[in-house]
């Protein structure tokens, strides 16, 4: 039975059907979705800026985006532009939601992070309530206004799986594996409490809690610097 109380009403989800679904996909994204899925994935610019951040499901031979909702439309357009003249068909599927918890068994962890809570898609329920809260808690950004316009590998990507190196090419590659290969990552995103002054992207008043874009070098003493994040800042410069 799905619990109440589940469905994230600031997420959408965009079904993919037609010829070669994951293979189209493939071609773009930065995460691998011919194996095991779900995964988190983002959609670049040809220099390696998020556009958009996804999880990625299976339904038979379909694929589902679990998305930001406000950013769903621009999602289609965009993949609408790469898909030509394939036989694809990229629409908001009004029939599912997507569910959240961080109790129980339903559904499957978060590929993020397994700590973020189990996610699955089905039929609108109650909304939840706490999941914005637990992210930041856990330090983890999405979605346009934390992460737009910024390099992938510095919204910590790699770091919580949402880029493959080995899966071949995707929008922004280059820049994103170059990068990778010389660990020269400047800046990334933050959490931070009581305020992230003018350097805030987001800012969460109710919460006390801002997203910053700091120099590694500078990490503002009131960040959120969870253990899969210590790790990351850990790893030398070979530039």
């Amino acid at each position: 039975m799905i619990m109440s109380a589940t469905t994230l009403t600031d997420r959408a989800v965009l079904r993919l059907s037609g010829e070669d679904v994951r293979g189209f996909v493939q071609g773009l994204v930065t995460s691998d979705v011919a194996g095991a899925l779900p995964v988190w994935a983002g959609l670049l610019t040809p220099q390696g800026k998020c556009l958009f951040d996804f999880i990625v499901w299976p339904d038979g031979e379909d694929l589902l985006l679990d998305c930001e909702a406000a950013a769903a439309d621009d999602l289609v357009k965009r993949l609408i532009m790469y898909r030509l003249r394939r036989p694809i068909r990229i629409e908001r599927d009004p029939s599912l939601a997507v569910h959240w918890s961080n109790v129980g068994t339903e559904g499957t962890p978060d590929p993020r992070l397994a700590v973020l809570g189990n996610r699955w898609l089905a039929s609108a329920d109650e909304p939840a309530s706490g999941w914005l809260e637990h992210r930041l808690s856990l330090g983890v950004c999405e979605g346009r206004a934390e992460q737009g316009d910024l390099l992938w590998l510095e919204c910590n990507a790699a770091d919580l799986n949402g880029v493959s190196f080995t899966k071949g090419c995707f929008v922004g590659q280059e820049n994103t594996a170059r990068m990778n290969w010389r660990q020269k990552i400047n800046r990334r995103l933050f959490v931070v409490v009581d305020g992230g002054g003018e350097r805030s992207r987001v800012e969460y008043p109710d919460l006390d809690v801002s997203i910053v874009h700091a120099r590694v070098d500078a990490i503002p003493d009131n960040a959120i610097v969870p253990d899969w994040l210590k790790g990351a800042l850990a790893q030398p410069s070979t530039a």
